[in-house]
């Protein structure tokens, strides 16, 4: 089994065996309206998803939320069987996760800088 990283906002990594809760927010860090997500590791929060753009009641943007946080559930336990180390992104465009193992991310990044 391999490693499984989740990538942060801020474009950190934090390990996802170490996640000891996900939690919600009921707004975006700066606005009253759409959501955050966060993992709690070592006592810190790691916020995964900023949006201040989704709309609805605050029942209905919960809600969501909640889909969110289980869908990184799945995603979560879906990559442990990996053989190699993994990473989780969310990819806010198509609102999903998506994991890539370390090898590949590595391997843009040295074509971004090479």
């Amino acid at each position: 089994m391999g490693e499984v990283w989740i990538r942060t906002l801020g474009n950190g990594l934090v390990r996802a065996d170490r996640v000891t809760e996900i939690s919600s927010t009921r707004g975006s860090l700066q606005e009253d309206q759409g959501y955050s997500l966060k993992v709690i590791v070592d006592g810190k929060g790691h916020v995964l998803i900023d949006d201040d753009e989704l709309q609805g009641s605050l029942a209905e943007r919960l809600e969501y939320a909640r889909h969110v946080e289980d869908a990184l559930l799945l995603a979560m336990d879906e990559a442990k069987d990996s053989s190699t180390a993994v990473v989780i992104s969310y990819e806010p465009e198509r609102e999903r996760w998506s994991a890539a193992p370390v090898t590949v991310l590595a391997g843009r990044l040295s074509e971004a800088v090479g």
